[in-house]
């Protein structure tokens, strides 16, 4: 019986990697041992970017919303307050759209949590 050296898997692995490590700068896309080095860190730090981006975006919205909630004299945090207090069932990201693109119709939910 022949002797199985796992050329094929070892290839296919290889190959693998070196896909993943394709756009990468010189020898991190060509050269196997570098290129995994690479994908590993470039794994790694998406996985952070993926909870960041969570983080981050939240920051925004919170960030539009006070300074909306700031042209119609209501700070931020009273205006969420506010909106808790009275059973409004709007988050974060859908207040901070409303800032942006619709001022007017923020503004009438500013109107009708001060009241």
């Amino acid at each position: 019986m022949p002797r199985a050296k796992r050329g094929f898997k070892a290839r296919r692995r290889r190959k693998k990697v070196l896909k993943h490590a394709r756009g990468f700068y010189g020898a991190r896309s060509r050269i196997f041992g570098d290129a995994v080095e690479q994908v590993r860190r470039a794994w790694r730090e998406s996985y952070i970017g993926r909870r960041r981006k969570k983080r981050d975006f939240r920051r925004l919205w919170i960030i539009r919303i006070n300074a909306a909630a700031r042209l119609h004299g209501m700070t931020y945090s009273k205006l969420m307050h506010r909106l808790k207090a009275s059973d409004v069932a709007l988050d974060r990201k859908i207040l901070a759209d409303l800032a942006l693109r619709d001022p007017g119709g923020f503004k009438a939910v500013v109107d009708a949590v001060a009241g």
